[in-house]
């Protein structure tokens, strides 16, 4: 079944107003009168609905789905300007694996150099492809797409998480192996998490260091050493399982909240 999200408040009858989400509708999948699909609306509530006006470009409520495919907990992806089209490609692929949401900074070795208009266009783009992976997976939430000018625009921002982990390449050298599965441990349901990638040079001791002095934990993620834009992946997998699939550790977590 088709899943859309739908901005504003949920009604009856709804009336779609968006172009692009009208055209995949009626022209794209021609949605006839009576055809259902599946609705989401900023409450993040999943609703059956059916197309009551095909003409009108409207639709009725019919149930609410108690249905909710979220992680515990909300995992924010953050990584310095990477070069090309790999941030096209993390969003995508983060969103399909979870994340609440995707940001970018200019990081001391970022080689990619993006002004404000050029930012702007991109984020834009990103918030499209972040949609649409979130309708292919299912979400009750489109990830927040969030593109930093400013490097300090973005350090403002990491006192707002319970945890924030940096995936540290020097500690994957030295054998580091048990900070990131600790801290998974440690996690609460609701729990607000903050994981930060280097570009393609990497963190900068400066910003290693930086990053500590606010209470950030560096983690080694394995013996091997990962790609920009594969160990973002990496942590979402396995977040996924440890506090989705793992029977053990799914225990724990559910004991925390009652």
């Amino acid at each position: 079944m088709q899943q859309y999200f739908i901005k504003g408040p949920c009604q009856n009858p709804i009336f779609i107003k968006d172009k692009e989400t009208v055209k995949h509708m009626f022209q794209v999948m021609r949605l006839t009168d009576g055809d259902q699909v599946c609705l989401v609306f900023d409450d993040g509530i999943k609703r059956l609905a059916a197309v009551s006006d095909s003409a009108a470009h409207s639709f009725t409520i019919l149930e609410d789905w108690d249905q909710s495919v979220e992680l515990p907990v909300d995992v924010t992806i953050a990584s310095g300007f990477p070069k090309g089209d790999k941030l096209e490609w993390v969003t995508q692929k983060a969103t399909e694996l979870g994340a609440s949401a995707i940001w970018a900074f200019p990081a001391d070795w970022s080689v990619a150099k993006w002004d404000g208009k050029k930012l702007a266009k991109k984020q834009e783009k990103l918030a499209k492809i972040a949609q649409g992976a979130a309708e292919q997976s299912k979400r009750n939430i489109v990830p927040e797409v969030e593109l930093f000018e400013q490097k300090a625009d973005f350090l403002k921002q990491v006192s707002r998480f319970d945890s924030v982990f940096v995936a540290y390449e020097e500690s994957a050298k030295t054998g580091e192996q048990a900070a990131f599965a600790t801290g998974l441990k440690a996690c609460q349901p609701g729990d607000k998490l903050l994981f930060i990638f280097g570009p393609e040079g990497g963190l900068s001791p400066q910003e290693i260091q930086a990053f500590e002095v606010m209470g950030a934990q560096t983690i080694g993620l394995g013996p091997r050493i990962m790609r920009t834009e594969t160990a973002p992946l990496y942590v979402l997998s396995a977040v996924s399982y440890a506090l989705e699939l793992d029977e053990n550790n799914k225990h724990d977590v559910r004991r925390a909240d009652q």
